[in-house]
Order: C-alpha cells, then sequence, then structure tokens
C-alpha cells in the first residue's frame, strides 16, 4: 500500500523541486559499523549473517519515513511498507537481483529470503522487476571500502535508498564492516541518513 503525497502542501516542497531537478540528485555517505554482537548471535542462532543484517537493514528502514519516499512519474509517494532487491552470487561469477518481502518476523524473514537466494542462485540473467517499494542492496564482502559509487542512468529518475555493505574486518578486538548509504536527497537528508546509521548499528547491537 502506499499514500499519495500532495507536493503543494508538502513540507519538503521547496527540496524536492530544487534536488529532484538535479542530473544526480542522489548523495550518500560511507561509515564502520561494529557487527560484533550481531556477527555472535547470528553464529547461536544457526542463521546466515547476511540474512540477519539484512533484516536489520529493512527493520530500520522501515521505521524512518524518509526512506519510505519513492518519486513515481514526478509524483511523491509514501509506502507503508519497504522490501529489498539484493544481489545474489553465482557460482559461474555472475550475480542476479532477488526481491525479498520485509516481515518482522526474523526466523518467518530468514526462511522465505534463503529460498528466495537458492531460487536466483539457479538462474541466469538479471531478473528486473519495475519495482519502487524495495531498497537497493549489496553485499561487497571482498572489499573493504572507504567510499563507493554507483552505477546509474540518468535518463531514469531513480529514487530507491542504496546501501552497500563490504568486507568484515577485526580491529582492536571488534568486528566492523563498511556501509555505504545513498539516497533522494529530494526525498532525505544527512539527519535521515545519520538516522538509518543509527537506529542499524542499534539494531546490530542487540543481544
Amino acid at each position: 500500500m502506499k499514500t499519495k503525497i500532495d507536493l503543494d502542501t508538502w513540507y519538503r516542497k521547496d527540496h524536492f523541486i530544487f534536488f529532484n531537478s538535479f542530473e544526480e540528485p542522489l548523495f550518500g555517505a560511507t561509515v564502520n559499523v561494529d557487527v560484533t554482537i550481531a556477527y555472535q548471535v547470528a553464529r547461536q542462532r544457526g542463521m546466515s549473517f547476511f540474512l540477519y543484517y539484512l533484516h536489520c537493514i529493512l527493520e530500520a528502514a522501515n521505521k524512518i519515513e524518509a526512506f519510505k519516499y519513492r518519486v513515481e512519474d514526478g509524483e511523491i509517494f509514501l509506502y507503508d511498507t519497504i522490501n529489498c532487491s539484493t544481489t545474489v552470487a553465482r557460482p559461474d561469477t555472475t550475480f542476479g537481483f532477488s526481491y525479498i518481502n520485509y516481515t518482522p518476523d526474523l526466523e518467518v524473514f530468514s526462511a522465505d529470503a534463503q529460498q528466495e537466494l537458492d531460487r536466483v542462485k539457479g538462474t541466469t540473467g538479471l531478473e528486473l522487476r519495475p519495482l519502487y517499494d524495495v531498497l537497493h542492496i549489496s553485499a561487497i564482502p571482498w572489499v573493504n571500502f572507504t567510499g563507493l559509487t554507483h552505477a546509474r542512468s540518468f535518463s531514469f529518475k531513480d529514487s530507491m535508498p542504496k546501501v552497500s555493505l563490504g568486507k568484515v574486518t577485526d580491529v582492536d578486538g571488534k568486528k566492523l564492516m563498511p556501509v555505504s548509504v545513498t539516497v533522494h536527497h529530494g526525498l532525505a537528508d544527512g539527519r535521515h541518513v545519520g538516522e538509518f546509521i543509527d537506529l542499524f548499528q542499534q539494531l546490530l547491537n542487540r543481544s
């Protein structure tokens, strides 16, 4: 479900009109998050660390309104629930796009997500779907990056937030993981990116 936003009365009207006119309205930030506890919890529960932190990402995004706005044909909509499209590595070194629905129940989410990941691993191509109610999420576990850019088609008015995760490294007894967060500046500001990162870290710290 989604709700159309009345641009004339929307509190971000001027910001949206300004940034949406840019050829590149997206901006991003890259930080390290501490995944020491999350890594241990995932192992204790016998589940994929990737799916564990993926659930944390979606839980955080669904609690921040700015991450649920989308631009569709020039109009703004607020979605009730945000799901995700994440890359899936295949044995032949290519990748495919998966589509995973968010549910607050971690066990249900993990089971459904694993089924989708297994399905995509057995396919070829990209399987593009014209969905707006998603975060674009990619894992790059081979690289401890400090910055990240995305391939972009400027003819497509992209407004989906993008979250990329890198290599987990051990630093002074902690496990750190780089996270890149990219958003449409007409829909979100640095404050919202900060809120997302802070909430993501809080969820990773749950024991």
